[in-house]
């Protein structure tokens, strides 16, 4: 049996309410459905603390329960040990990438992947954000869910490619 070791993914967002916590429950639906939930370690954060020990914001959850997905996370900050726990940080926008580059360079950590969320997403421009649907209305939250769908898609792709990850493989810790 081969020998696969795990891989763990990180989404971030602003306040980690709305998009990283929708893209992190579309993604462990995705990696349970596909029988990998034990190779993929999955949580999100975000840049700023100001929702801290908070759930999903309602509006999210609501537009995800519809299509079958849990937002279960629980706000939290992103800090520079992350990018030593996570191989894979994933930003849903420019901002949040250039704070997370900056603070991957204060902390002087060179390793893991550090990009954004949509650029496995093959329908999306370069460079492409997942927008921010907080003060927008209902078709924001819809379409931030389409973007998590499509490039979560890629992104379990890419992973398996990438890492051999296999459904029941052996894992090695």
């Amino acid at each position: 049996m081969e020998q696969v070791k795990s891989v763990a993914v990180c989404f971030v967002c602003l306040g980690n309410i709305c998009r990283s916590p929708t893209a992190e429950g579309v993604f462990r639906h995705v990696v349970k459905a596909a029988h990998l939930d034990g190779l993929i370690h999955i949580d999100s954060a975000g840049t700023a603390a100001y929702h801290s020990g908070e759930q999903a914001d309602r509006r999210s959850a609501a537009f995800a329960a519809r299509r079958g997905y849990e937002l279960l996370s629980v706000a939290r900050q992103f800090e520079p040990a992350d990018f030593e726990r996570f191989d894979y940080v994933l930003a849903m926008d420019s901002d949040n990438l250039l704070e997370l580059m900056a603070l991957k360079r204060r902390a002087k950590i060179s390793t893991g992947h550090l990009g954004l969320f949509r650029a496995f997403d093959p329908s999306a421009p370069r460079d492409a954000s997942v927008p921010d649907p907080y003060y927008g209305g209902d078709a924001g939250f819809e379409e931030v869910l389409s973007q998590c769908e499509r490039a979560c898609a890629g992104l379990i792709a890419h992973l398996r490619q990438q890492h051999a990850l296999v459904a029941d493989a052996f894992l090695v810790e």
